[in-house]
């Protein structure tokens, strides 16, 4: 089939626009619709943010990450061994989320992220009796509950704010270290993406996202936010899974997988969509039921404990729904949600993974190549999750953090562009900006 450059340029610049204007379209409504009645309960919208330029001592550095990764990115990315790319996108996405929350100084970018009011730190103390604590934990879930949890600990499972606690108890107490357990564990999820890519597609394509997966936009929301901890489970466990079923040690990976997968839906109930990812990279497997098997036991283990210990998942689940209602996500509008959380993830992934998509579904469409269409039906699993939380009414605004373990899954398809420097520079100046502009929080 005869290729025409020019033509995928202007297709490719065509979908980049499009997101633009999605997300333009949707500051405009939102703050109309702010302005008029107020429900939307965010303060620029689609983002939970304030207006608010500024500077911080991670300016200079972050914008020395991002010059060298759009300079250097790409060719290292190619020619350095397998663990030194690794190690590499390790390092340069820690550097890069560490700088972006350092715009907004240690004290406001890392120290305090995690201690606010919503946030875990604020009950560390109620774990004192981790048993107890977790047999009492749903009568704590419903706004009108005796000392009901705050907003974070009520909106996930216990193994959330038990990081913390465990964190707390062995010497690592206190919001700082909270936020750069976040940051650095975090930035391992990009390590079980490529993982994952170069396991089901190919070599070349991880290679190619990985500098789009060190200059994430997301690294704005991913710095500091338990969400960056939550993705890097999951990522581990789609990366083990898509070893086992390659054939790599089967029986070892299966059963990892499963654990992870297991503290997953532990850490977050909306992370039980990873299922839609899980299904997609068995269907790519060669070896499917051996790691299935051994899967789904590593699985049982984390809800058996949980269990046994006395927490339902079911009824807590059922309570933050009640909960969920009762408050401003229940009275948050779905019609304007239901696409502004869409526009709020063009910031997360920024303009090259719009493109990105759009190759995407031409690697779906004409099946061109096994390792292309591969990595697309990886893409494109992670994409279908994301909307069926979107539809799902449970997501209506903050989709820039509570998405990231869905969002940055969405990264590799910008494996398919060509000319990556360009496109790495729209991604960095996009992270740039926001981060300089705006004021983000949770």
């Amino acid at each position: 089939m005869t290729r025409h450059p020019s033509r995928d340029l202007r297709r490719d610049l065509y979908a980049a626009t499009a997101a633009a204007l999605l997300f333009a379209t949707a500051a405009l409504v939102g703050t109309a619709i702010e302005h008029r009645d107020g429900t939307l309960f965010v303060n620029w919208p689609p983002l939970l943010a304030d207006w608010g330029p500024h500077t911080g001592p991670g300016t200079a550095a972050a914008i020395v990450v991002a010059v060298a990764v759009v300079a250097y990115g790409p060719p290292l990315a190619a020619r350095l061994p397998w663990r030194g790319l690794m190690l590499a996108v390790w390092g340069v996405g820690m550097a890069w989320t560490f700088s972006l929350a350092l715009v907004d100084g240690w004290h406001r970018g890392i120290a305090r992220r995690l201690t606010t009011r919503y946030e875990y730190l604020q009950v560390i103390d109620r774990f004192q009796d981790i048993p107890a604590t977790l047999r009492d934990f749903t009568n704590h879930i419903l706004i009108g509950s005796p000392d009901h949890w705050p907003a974070h600990i009520a909106g996930h499972p216990p193994a959330a704010t038990l990081t913390f606690v465990y964190l707390d108890r062995i010497g690592l107490g206190g919001g700082a270290w909270a936020g750069v357990w976040c940051i650095v564990v975090g930035a391992t999820a990009a390590l079980a993406i490529l993982v994952t890519v170069r396991a089901l597609a190919d070599e070349k394509l991880a290679r190619r996202a990985a500098p789009f997966l060190v200059l994430a936009p997301g690294a704005v929301w991913l710095g500091t936010s338990a969400d960056g901890w939550f993705a890097a489970v999951a990522a581990w466990a789609v990366a083990l899974l898509a070893l086992a079923v390659t054939g790599h040690r089967p029986r070892w990976t299966g059963l990892a997988s499963g654990l992870l997968f297991g503290l997953t839906v532990y850490l977050s109930y909306g992370l039980t969509l990873y299922v839609v990812i899980a299904a997609a990279v068995l269907f790519l497997g060669s070896e499917r039921l051996r790691p299935l098997l051994f899967a789904v036991a590593g699985f049982l283990v984390v809800p058996i404990v949980f269990t046994a210990l006395g927490f339902s998942w079911w009824e807590a689940y059922d309570l933050l729904v009640t909960r969920y209602n009762q408050g401003a996500g229940g009275t948050r509008p779905q019609a304007y949600w239901v696409w502004a959380n869409l526009a709020c993830q063009v910031l997360v992934v920024g303009l090259a993974t719009a493109a990105g998509l759009r190759r995407t579904g031409v690697a779906v469409l004409r099946r061109e190549s096994t390792a292309g269409f591969r990595l697309a039906v990886l893409v494109g699993a992670a994409l279908l999750a994301l909307l069926v939380a979107d539809l799902s009414g449970m997501s209506k605004a903050e989709t820039e953090r509570i998405w990231l373990p869905f969002a940055l899954w969405l990264l590799p398809s910008c494996a398919f562009l060509p000319g990556p420097r360009g496109w790495l520079a729209v991604q960095a100046v996009l992270a740039l900006l926001v981060n300089h502009l705006l004021w983000t929080g949770w």
